[in-house]
């Protein structure tokens, strides 16, 4: 790309929850070139105002299916080549839960993954989502385009990465 490329990456446990918190203050401060959101929570037709259309990037939204649910959102100061929304399986796709911004040899993605908290059932859609994933990030790096995948991946590698995590070894996000 010919030099630096400031990324930011927040889930914003909802767009207009972080509106009325600050959000669009606080984003000209931190001189990101390109922002991915997780959770953003909204359709586009909910995004009326120009608030959530920030001057000087191009903003992208991928809203889920369900209302109020999930979403994902890359904001860019660069106009990206293509968008891509979705990795082409259900679950990732009706939960808006990876957009990608293609630049001329790179790409930026923001991915939101399932928590698996829910129960059993959510936590098998979980590893299929890694599964299936995993298999995507495979042919991604057998290919000549460097990838940057930032996002809420619900999971803790070490300890070190949780605040309680005795208390968790045995919940979604923590499991050996």
């Amino acid at each position: 790309n010919g030099g630096l490329v400031r990324i930011v990456t927040l889930n914003c446990n909802g767009i207009r929850a972080a509106a009325r918190k600050g959000f669009f203050e606080w984003l000209p401060g931190v001189k990101a070139d390109v922002v991915c959101l997780q959770e953003t929570r909204a359709s586009e037709d909910q995004l009326d105002t120009d608030i959530f259309w920030p001057e000087g990037y191009f903003c992208y939204y991928f809203d889920a299916q369900k209302k109020g649910y999930s979403g994902t959102a890359i904001f860019s100061k660069v106009e990206p080549n293509t968008i891509r929304r979705g990795l082409g399986f259900k679950l990732a796709d009706d939960e808006a839960r990876y957009i990608q911004a293609d630049y001329e040899n790179f790409s930026v993605a923001s991915l939101y993954l399932p928590s698996g908290t829910s129960g059993e059932t959510r936590q098998e859609l979980k590893m299929d989502f890694l599964k299936r994933l995993s298999r995507d990030f495979s042919e991604k790096m057998n290919g000549e385009r460097e990838y940057i995948i930032c996002g809420d991946w619900n999971m803790c590698h070490k300890e070190i990465d949780l605040k309680n995590w005795k208390a968790n070894r045995k919940n979604s996000g923590f499991l050996p």
